[in-house]
């Protein structure tokens, strides 16, 4: 990225549409036809690609171990939840 400042100015197109430059998205390892995964965070607009997105959440759960269901402890959560919300 050698011309482009810090930040770069972008206007919101017609049905939302976005144009990142060429020189961000080479930066940010874009490339047509991959698919970004957008979110909120402090009320900013985050942009990443699905593979890393991926990947983290990988590594995240990497030390989950194998004998561990996550899937059953939650809806173990969801039935006590339950429970409690009739109860009251």
């Amino acid at each position: 990225m050698t011309n482009l400042p810090k930040s770069v100015e972008i206007h919101l197109g017609r049905q939302g549409r976005l144009v990142i430059p060429v020189a961000l998205r080479q930066l940010l390892g874009f490339e047509e036809g991959d698919t970004l995964i957008a979110r909120e965070q402090s009320g900013r607009l985050v942009l990443e690609k699905q593979t890393l997105v991926k990947q983290r959440l990988k590594a995240r759960f990497a030390k989950v171990s194998k004998e561990r269901s996550l899937v059953d402890e939650l809806i173990a959560e969801r039935r006590e939840a339950a429970q409690r919300e009739v109860a009251e």
